[in-house]
């Protein structure tokens, strides 16, 4: 039964912790409707990823999927990040990462940038200053599969969104 706080908080009297707004239901399982592609999907984001920093492609993965508003991208991210080594105010810092250029190495930085260039196209191009600055700290191999961990990123907050994948179930390392 649910009760209010003398600040007028909503509350679980059950456990005394509040009240949340409930659950959405995902519009579909899309994995499950188009398995090919699902497990296509896993093999090029394998792919995209070899050879990178692991922590380096979670702060990617978390800035498009900021970008991107994909919540379920957002939780398995960070969860990962965090299981990977990455630190809580790193994460929560790269909402603001122009602000917070202090947290991050200019490798990171020049990820992070690129990252937001190829996620936000409707901005224009990917400038050649900032495609530039990540080619100073990647070499070319390097910075392909960054390049292509992007990319691959982008695709899956597009099913993520599309589809209202639920955050807050994940746990770290679950799709591996």
């Amino acid at each position: 039964m649910a009760t209010t706080t003398n600040t007028g908080e909503p509350t679980n009297t059950a456990e005394g912790a509040p009240a949340y707004a409930p659950e959405h239901e995902p519009r579909m399982q899309w994995a499950k409707h188009a398995p090919e592609v699902y497990k296509a999907m896993v093999r090029l984001d394998a792919a995209a990823g070899q050879g990178l920093d692991s922590r380096l492609r979670e702060l990617v993965k978390i800035r498009a999927s900021q970008l991107n508003h994909c919540a379920f991208c957002l939780d398995m991210h960070t969860k990962d990040a965090l299981a990977a080594g990455e630190s809580v105010e790193r994460i929560v810092q790269l909402a603001a990462w122009e602000e917070s250029r202090h947290f991050y190495s200019e490798k990171e930085l020049a990820a992070i940038e690129l990252t937001e260039a190829v996620t936000v196209l409707t901005d224009g191009f990917v400038p050649d200053e900032v495609y530039e600055r990540a080619a100073a700290h990647f070499d070319e191999a390097e910075l392909a599969q960054l390049i292509a961990s992007i990319t691959v990123i982008n695709a899956w907050n597009r099913f993520g969104v599309t589809t209202r994948a639920v955050p807050g179930h994940y746990t770290p390392g679950q799709y591996k």
